[in-house]
């Protein structure tokens, strides 16, 4: 059992963390730029995503960006390759096994069955950001 000092602090840490992916998913994040960012030690952040969040970095990142992912999948007039784009993979090829693994279903596929599309969905020109 932690001091509930160590708790505090942990679960600050993460929560800092969190907010960062959070706004800043699609950019290029470390777990060191994180740590350095939050004002940790990367062991401690590691140990705050482990104890706290019952997950790592890597995997909360990861879950991030999937989600957004699936949310503009929905959105026609973008591609696989956009969303990729957007969400932070440079390569559409690995964003799609990312995106497979995740959600168990290809990113084409996902948005072919129809069901994650809402009829009133916009429609976004392609380079239009999305916030």
């Amino acid at each position: 059992m932690h001091r509930p000092a160590t708790i505090r602090l942990r679960t600050s840490l993460f929560e800092d963390a969190v907010a960062i992916v959070e706004a800043e998913f699609a950019s290029d994040l470390s777990l060191d730029d994180i740590a350095r960012r939050v004002a940790s030690s990367r062991r401690q952040l590691q140990r705050a995503y482990s104890e706290i969040g019952e997950t790592t970095f890597r995997e909360h990142l990861t879950a991030v960006r999937m989600d957004r992912a699936a949310e503009l999948l929905r959105i026609r007039g973008l591609t696989v390759r956009d969303v990729a784009h957007r969400v932070g993979y440079r390569q559409p090829a690995q964003f799609a096994k990312a995106f497979r693994r995740h959600h168990g279903i290809a990113p084409s596929d996902y948005r072919a069955s129809g069901r994650f599309t809402r009829p009133d969905a916009p429609t976004v020109p392609r380079g239009t950001a999305v916030a």
